[in-house]
């Protein structure tokens, strides 16, 4: 399955988002006088995080011809989604990306250092992950090199303040609708700091470790969902069990150290996600759980598992559940079951019996536990 298949509402070219536009004006008034000078002659080496498509590296690879742009994603859908931008020409026919544009997916920007870092921000977004951004470019930019930031807020002092964390001397410029900054840096953090959190909650008596990050659901905290997720199953010998939409890992642990004989394989399309079960493995002391990066909703051994369970997001209209739901469908043996928690039953009600019989929808707590079978 294409990505093009997975998401049919990513057929054609998105407009950029007013920071990203911002941005990309600011580039444009660089191409003289402002331009950083690349540390290695004849290449210059862009890093990019944006809260779109990355049209601002876009620009640049197509407008600075000596220019290689990396687009650093955390989610594997979204750098997809960046990909078949970068694949459109502007009839909205397949074409290749620019040879000096590439997309990174991983937990953490890519290794190498960058003469001009790029970063759009909303004013709405989560703050820590912003701030855990701006650290990781600004730590991969050499000395001398540039960061330049943009934020959809006229009235912005958060990003100010931020970036003066990081060097004195701030230039801006200033929108009717918002801002652009950039900070040349002249030293590297004395300090860098560690955003991630470690955290611990019982299980049938047994102590989990956790590790959660800014970007995966529900960071410093154990969901109130997966709690109840793990309270609605149980684990018996040699089951296999699929976690679909991980996030950190705390269903998968949980179950995995119920019982050392079952297997539980865990998807999320987060890399950072993974980072944080893969830690989570290792503080647990686990050896029964695999795990996949994979936003398409095909994973390995289809028609295997014998249970599939899932904490689908519980805003929108509904889009990513199905997604997960039919997932757990192609997943499951016949006769498997499919366990999802969610605060709005009705759907589930009306719905879930599309894909699976003896379909039933119950309350626990604060929340609902939705289920169904897989026909034989």
């Amino acid at each position: 399955m294409s990505i093009e298949d997975f998401d049919g509402q990513a057929s054609k070219r998105s407009l950029p988002r007013l920071e990203e536009t911002l941005l990309i004006g600011e580039l444009k008034s660089w191409e003289a006088s402002k331009r950083p000078v690349p540390a290695q002659p004849g290449t210059l080496k862009v890093l990019s995080v944006s809260s779109g498509r990355h049209q601002a590296a876009q620009w640049i690879s197509q407008n600075w011809k000596d220019a290689e742009a990396t687009c650093w994603h955390i989610d594997s859908f979204q750098a997809n989604r960046t990909l078949l931008q970068f694949s459109l020409d502007s009839d909205n026919q397949h074409t290749s990306p620019p040879p000096n544009l590439s997309i990174s997916c991983e937990a953490d920007a890519p290794s190498d250092s960058f003469d001009l870092a790029l970063l759009s921000l909303v004013s709405t977004g989560e703050a820590e992950l912003a701030r855990d951004y701006l650290q990781q470019l600004f730590c991969k930019l050499r000395i001398g090199g540039r960061l330049m930031a943009s934020v959809d807020n006229k009235e912005d002092t958060w990003l100010l303040n931020q970036l003066r964390s990081f060097e004195k001397s701030i230039k801006c410029t200033n929108h009717k609708r918002g801002k652009v900054y950039w900070i040349e840096k002249t030293a590297e953090l004395k300090k860098v700091k560690d955003f991630s959190c470690e955290l611990a909650f019982r299980d049938c008596d047994e102590l989990i470790k956790l590790v959660t990050r800014p970007g995966v659901f529900s960071h410093r905290k154990l969901d109130n969902g997966a709690r109840q997720l793990l309270d609605a199953v149980d684990v018996y010998p040699q089951a296999r069990l699929l976690d679909i939409g991980c996030g950190s890992g705390s269903v998968a642990i949980g179950l995995a150290m119920r019982d050392p004989s079952a297997h539980i394989h865990a998807v999320d399309s987060n890399a950072r996600a993974i980072d944080c079960l893969k830690r989570g493995i290792k503080l647990n002391h686990l050896e029964n759980i695999t795990f996949e990066i994979n936003p398409t909703g095909l994973y390995g051994a289809p028609d295997s598992y014998d249970m599939a369970l899932a904490n689908p997001p519980y805003y929108g209209d509904f889009h990513i559940a199905e997604k997960f739901i039919a997932a757990a469908q192609r997943s499951l043996r016949p006769g498997g079951r499919v366990v999802l928690v969610n605060k709005q039953p009705s759907w589930y009600e009306e719905n879930l019996k599309r894909w699976f019989e003896d379909c039933e929808v119950f309350p626990s707590r604060r929340y609902f536990i939705a289920s169904g079978t897989k026909a034989s």
